[in-house]
């Protein structure tokens, strides 16, 4: 077994093309990718943020000192009105058209006196399927003029400072969060690390997988190996590990690179709390992980080679491959959706009771009871897949199709 996983391993070092998807993949293109995607999506918020809009004003006569603070704002381009709207209809189509950004209809009982007009309800026409600073802009310069209007208000009723604040806010609730700042950061991330790292291991382990069943039958190798003085299950398994080997490491060195590119990159905001909030998660926890991991990439890798077994070619392995991915993201969505806890028949659930497992020892919270469930659901159906893995690689019809 032990001199097939190294006789593999050997061919998939020289392979350049698998070094580079599980090396230089990782540590370069990803995290390339994802800074991309950052600096574009950054950008993209600062030209809205900087975009000149254009507008006009229906009942601007109401509201002179609304439509003047309007004008002094530089990303604010007015345009006159040349026609009359008959109706809503007509001021939609305004828009629609492209003339304007957004029109602002100002109702005719707008005024300063809070206790004769009442609530002023101000209209606003705009397209906003999209990212747009319009709602933004203009409630910083109507919340202006609303607290001057209030002091007002409340000075003719002759009302101080501690009425103003209970006629305002009349209940209030105080929310005092007995979370700690491990479990706080845990319940943000938590999730969304093991959907990382499954579908890593998926992606890491399927080139080699392919290449180790599907790939020796195309070049004509699978024959002088089945020939060879070796056992049949000691051919599977020292396969098997290479490919389990391969995901692992694809998945440890993308997750550990994009760490150092987001230490390096963030040039020190937020490194201390990062680095805290690690300190917290005991060794005994990372231990954890990395064991349940064991038999979540035992049962991708089983899968991926019986699979590789019985497609003829290199292409039909990648073609029954690549749905695992859906197969493999569905038990991670199951929890990630609220509500859903490590209890009951989620730990006996195989990879979802993993994911909640990993959530739950980085926030802090882990029930370590329920590991029992975890590694004997994973564990039992790893065997019986690494079982079928070595059936299905003695039987000839499979091997020869």
């Amino acid at each position: 077994m032990w001199l097939v996983f190294f006789k593999e391993m050997k061919e998939l070092l020289r392979d350049r093309k698998s070094l580079f998807f599980m090396i230089a993949l990782p540590i370069v293109v990803f995290p390339l990718l994802i800074g991309i995607a950052a600096y574009v999506g950054s950008q993209a918020i600062k030209d809205v943020e900087t975009k000149t809009i254009s507008y006009s004003v229906i009942g601007a006569e109401y509201a002179p000192d609304l439509v003047l603070k309007m004008e002094e704002i530089e990303q604010f381009e007015r345009v006159e009105l040349s026609t009359s709207f008959a109706d809503d209809n007509a001021i939609k189509e305004h828009v629609k058209a492209g003339n304007v950004d957004f029109v602002l209809v100002i109702p005719d009982n707008y005024g300063a006196d809070i206790l004769s007009t009442g609530q002023i309800t101000l209209r606003v026409f705009l397209n906003d399927s999209g990212l747009n600073m319009v709602n933004r802009r203009l409630t910083e310069i109507t919340k202006e003029i609303a607290e001057v209007n209030q002091a007002s208000a409340f000075m003719a009723l002759q009302v101080n400072e501690s009425q103003q604040v209970g006629l305002l806010e009349p209940i209030v609730i105080e929310k005092v969060n007995v979370a700690d700042e491990r479990e706080n950061w845990g319940e943000k991330i938590g999730a969304f690390f093991p959907y990382i790292i499954f579908i890593l291991c998926l992606q890491g382990a399927m080139l080699p997988a392919s290449d180790l069943g599907a790939g020796e039958k195309e070049r004509g190798t699978l024959e002088t190996l089945l020939i060879s003085p070796i056992e049949r299950n000691k051919l599977v398994m020292g396969k098997f590990l290479t490919i389990a080997f391969a995901g692992v490491t694809s998945a440890l060195i993308t997750v550990v690179s994009m760490a150092i590119w987001g230490l390096v990159l963030s040039q020190g905001v937020g490194v201390e709390a990062v680095a805290n909030f690690m300190a917290a998660i005991g060794a005994i926890d990372f231990i954890l992980m990395f064991l349940m991991l064991v038999p979540v990439v035992a049962i991708l890798a089983s899968t991926l080679l019986s699979l590789s077994i019985y497609a003829r070619s290199f292409k039909e392995a990648q073609g029954y491959m690549q749905p695992l991915v859906f197969i493999v993201i569905v038990p991670v969505l199951i929890a990630m959706m609220p509500g859903i806890q490590l209890k009951g028949i989620y730990a006996w659930i195989p990879l979802t009771n993993v994911a909640l497992a990993i959530k739950e020892l980085i926030k802090g919270t882990m029930d370590y009871m329920q590991l029992f469930a975890i590694f004997a659901s994973t564990t039992l159906i790893a065997v019986a897949l690494i079982g079928f893995c070595i059936y299905w690689f003695k039987q000839e019809k499979v091997l020869f199709r």
